[in-house]
């Protein structure tokens, strides 16, 4: 639970004044001395109450006072709330690397397969849109619920040089943007309010390499994170690479030898091997969470296991007004139950007729 005004719980410093009230109150009473006649006057009049029945309202109204000072600082619960209108960037990695065969066929044929048959499984739920980055990144397809025109957009990745992780994110937020008014597009400045939870928004980031293009992937977390978009990454392939294997319409703009492959400049990073630690960063910056896949089948189990992230969302609940409902409440049964056992008691009316004479 946090608080929305932390300051007004000093208004809890009121309760040592209660107490206080109430022991001088009681100081008072035995200090009195009252001369009477009858001492059997007094005690009829006088409320008969045990010891439990004068510390009650006390304790009700010490209670009810610290309640309502807890309401005053406008707590908030932290509740998970299903995501009524969520949308999923699909960013995948289309570099030359991709045509590695250590994932039958090759990595890009795999996960065109896994990408549409998650796309299938989501049909008539959140929008979908594809981002495909290799030394740049472009949106294939916008957000959209139309699967067909998903799974055409998916039939038409091809490599090319480079791992631009950073821009695939970037493009990601932009596509976003689009539809969605709660998130700014990059250009625009964003600090968002960790007090109001995550977008209903997120980015899947698919990848077998390290980022040696464009913007650093952790400048661009960050801008996900400012938006409170989620960016879960998938870290793909094996660590035993096979030799490259695409087809004419799969194979890009690289070059298998020397190096230009994958668009490594100056030997910076391995094309093959995706940076595990930057991944699980992104993942970490942003409130998303990181996956490893070595093959087809943890490639699927892993894209299966997305959509509980996404369509539980928590949000911050304010629940200021049950903490005065509550508050009040208390504060009232310690005032009504006071009354009632402080009343006075009348004496007995003498009776119509005076004693009988003997």
């Amino acid at each position: 639970m946090s608080f929305s005004w932390p300051w007004a719980l000093l208004a809890l410093l009121v309760i040592p004044l209660v107490f206080a009230t109430w022991w001088l109150t009681r100081l008072r009473r035995r200090r009195a001395v009252v001369r009477v006649t009858s001492i059997a006057l007094v005690r009829t009049a006088m409320p008969g109450r045990s010891r439990w029945r004068r510390r009650i309202p006390v304790a009700l109204l010490t209670l009810g006072l610290a309640v309502l000072a807890v309401g005053a600082a406008r707590p908030q619960a932290t509740v998970p709330v299903p995501s009524s209108s969520a949308t999923i960037m699909l960013a995948l990695d289309v570099s030359g690397s991709m045509c590695s065969t250590d994932v039958q066929p090759n990595r890009i044929t795999a996960a065109e397969q896994a990408a549409a048959a998650f796309i299938k499984s989501q049909a008539g739920g959140p929008r979908i849109g594809l981002v495909a980055f290799a030394r740049t990144a472009v949106v294939l397809v916008p957000p959209t619920v139309d699967t067909e025109q998903l799974i055409s957009g998916l039939g038409g990745l091809t490599t090319s040089f480079g791992t631009a992780i950073g821009e695939g994110i970037l493009t990601s937020l932009d596509a976003i943007a689009q539809v969605d008014p709660s998130v700014p597009p990059t250009g625009a400045t964003a600090s968002r309010d960790r007090r109001v939870g995550y977008a209903d928004d997120v980015i899947v980031v698919l990848t077998d390499g390290s980022n040696n293009r464009g913007v650093d992937p952790q400048v661009a977390a960050k801008e996900a994170a400012n938006r409170g978009v989620r960016v879960f990454t998938i870290g793909y392939g094996t660590d035993n690479p096979a030799p490259l294997a695409c087809g004419a319409g799969q194979f890009g703009g690289f070059s298998g030898t020397g190096s230009g492959f994958g668009g490594q400049v100056g030997g910076a990073g391995n094309p093959f091997d995706a940076d595990f630690e930057a991944l699980t960063q992104i993942s970490r910056t942003t409130g998303g969470m990181f996956y490893r896949a070595q093959d087809a089948g943890q490639l699927a189990t892993a894209l299966a296991k997305l959509p509980a992230a996404f369509t539980i969302v928590r949000k911050h609940i304010d629940i200021a007004s049950w903490f005065a409902a509550a508050g009040g409440l208390l504060v009232a049964a310690a005032v009504v139950l006071s009354l009632w056992w402080n009343r006075t008691r009348r004496p007995p009316a003498p009776g119509r007729h005076g004693p009988r004479s003997s």
